[in-house]
This record gives structure tokens, sequence and C-alpha cells, in this order.
């Protein structure tokens, strides 16, 4: 019970971080999706920091884990309003912006993670 509630707590606070941040991003484009681009970007540095301090350090419990990751993340992260995006700018006669989004959420959120897990290697450098 008490990791249900750990993935939930975390599932709150990222489900609200994600609609907060997400819908200010996209306030400032019209026919791109930007917002959800923003968070998947956010989300896969996050989990790319986490990560590599756990490669690094080995100190995330089960339970950190849980609330992070699962939770947090999981809440945060928005690849299947991403699939909807997509679907929708095709449907919506844009389907140059459908591929580009398509290519910058992949292809971004992969370089987010990469640059995550070297964000931790710069600071924790010896």
């Amino acid at each position: 019970m008490r990791n249900i509630f750990l993935v939930g707590i975390g599932g709150f606070i990222g489900s609200v971080s994600r609609y907060w941040l997400g819908g200010y991003v996209q306030g400032y484009a019209k026919s791109f999706p930007l917002g959800t681009l923003a968070v998947n970007l956010i989300g896969c540095f996050v989990i790319g920091l986490l990560a590599q301090l756990s490669e690094n350090y080995g100190n995330f419990s089960d339970e950190s884990r849980l609330f992070l990751v699962l939770g947090v993340l999981g809440g945060f992260t928005t690849f299947s309003s991403f699939g909807n995006d997509t679907i929708n700018l095709f449907r919506q006669g844009f389907p140059l912006n459908a591929i580009l989004n398509v290519g910058a959420n992949v292809m971004l959120g992969l370089l987010a993670v990469y640059l995550g897990r070297i964000t931790i290697n710069l600071i924790t450098a010896h």
C-alpha cells in the first residue's frame, strides 16, 4: 500500500506540474504542440540526471525511485499527449508540423537524456 501511495502522490505532483508548465509554454505557440515538447524534453533531461546519479552513486532507494521516476516523471511526461497531438496535426492539415513534432520529440528527447547524464558527470567530476 505504501508503494501505491508513493507512486500516486508523485503522479499527482507530476501531473499538476505538467498541466501548469505545458499550458504556460503552449501559450507561446499556435499550430505546434510546444507545451508537450517542453514537458517531454524537461522530463527526459530529469530522468537522465536521475539515471546518472543512480549509476554513479547508487544511492536511490526503491521508494525514491517509485516516487520520482514512476510517480513524478510518469505523471509529468506526456508521450500519450505527444501521439494525440501528432495525429491531430495531421487531421488539421498540418502534416509538416506533425512530422516535425515526431522528430523534435524523439531526437531532442534523446539528446536531453544524454545532456542530463553529462550534466551530472560534469557536476560530480573529481
